[in-house]
């Protein structure tokens, strides 16, 4: 496969970063037509960046194509479906001949993350140390603002239930992750909204996967937030990630996973 070169308008530290060999990038976008180019520029050079389309109304696709993305779309919105359609787009790529990733990172359209920090995220799973990395927002410093009270607040009780219910030593949700594919096509991921970023958590603790957590800065997001920023979608997400947790939680175990934690991260 040929290395993934996005335009950009004014180049970033991240673009001068030697190629992430093997790493696709699946965005999920929905109406983020300003934040999305920004986060093209800053994230640094990859095999393939997917952005998922998840119903926009406004110019999110065409913007993702002109900085030189794969584009697709699903109309079913939802983050899970947007996350599962762009590992769809992965397994039909395998199937016209182009070789599988070795790592699939997601990072959020919205610009909160920081994907300049990509390489620090994949760089335990190329060097063969964890099949799962996750972003820590809670271990990283957030710029004032970016996560509402009650986000943070969701965010630690979630942990702490499933470090009760079944002993996952996480510190954070965030949706700022890569996982080994190999890994990631073992864990049968099915959530099409709220529940993505727990059930991949969950499920990975019970499949035993070697994970590290890395503190990440994180800052506030170009626009509203369309699930903590609003009464409804933080209920139902709340809801949804409470359920998963007792669903998985109360079942049958599986071995330990193996949790770790890598020092703070700088911008």
């Amino acid at each position: 496969m040929q290395t993934q070169s996005l335009q950009r308008e004014n180049e970033s530290p991240a673009a001068l970063a030697p190629t992430l060999n093997g790493v696709t990038v699946i965005i999920p976008a929905l109406n983020e037509e300003a934040s999305l180019p920004l986060v093209l520029r800053d994230l640094p050079a990859v095999d393939r960046v997917i952005v998922v389309d998840n119903g926009s109304t406004d110019a999110t696709a065409e913007r993702a194509a002109a900085a030189g993305a794969d584009v697709v779309g699903e109309p079913r919105r939802g983050y899970g479906s947007a996350c599962l359609r762009g590992l769809r787009a992965i397994d039909e790529a395998i199937v016209a001949g182009t070789p599988p990733p070795r790592v699939v990172a997601f990072v959020d359209a919205d610009y909160s993350d920081h994907p300049d920090l990509l390489p620090q995220i994949v760089a335990p799973i190329l060097a063969g140390r964890a099949d799962l990395v996750l972003g820590s927002r809670l271990l990283g410093q957030r710029e004032p603002g970016a996560m509402p009270p009650q986000s943070v607040y969701g965010n630690r009780l979630a942990c702490f239930l499933m470090r009760l219910l079944f002993g996952a030593r996480y510190t954070d949700l965030g949706p700022f992750r890569a996982i080994r594919f190999e890994s990631l096509r073992g864990l049968n991921m099915v959530d099409e909204n709220f529940g993505w970023t727990v059930e991949m958590q969950i499920k990975a603790q019970r499949a035993g996967l070697r994970i590290v957590e890395i503190p990440v800065p994180y800052r506030r997001r170009v626009g509203a937030s369309k699930i903590s920023g609003t009464l409804s979608g933080t209920i139902k997400a709340g809801t949804k990630i409470l359920y998963l947790i007792a669903k998985y939680g109360l079942g049958r175990r599986g071995p330990a996973a193996q949790n770790d934690k890598i020092g703070p991260s700088t911008t």
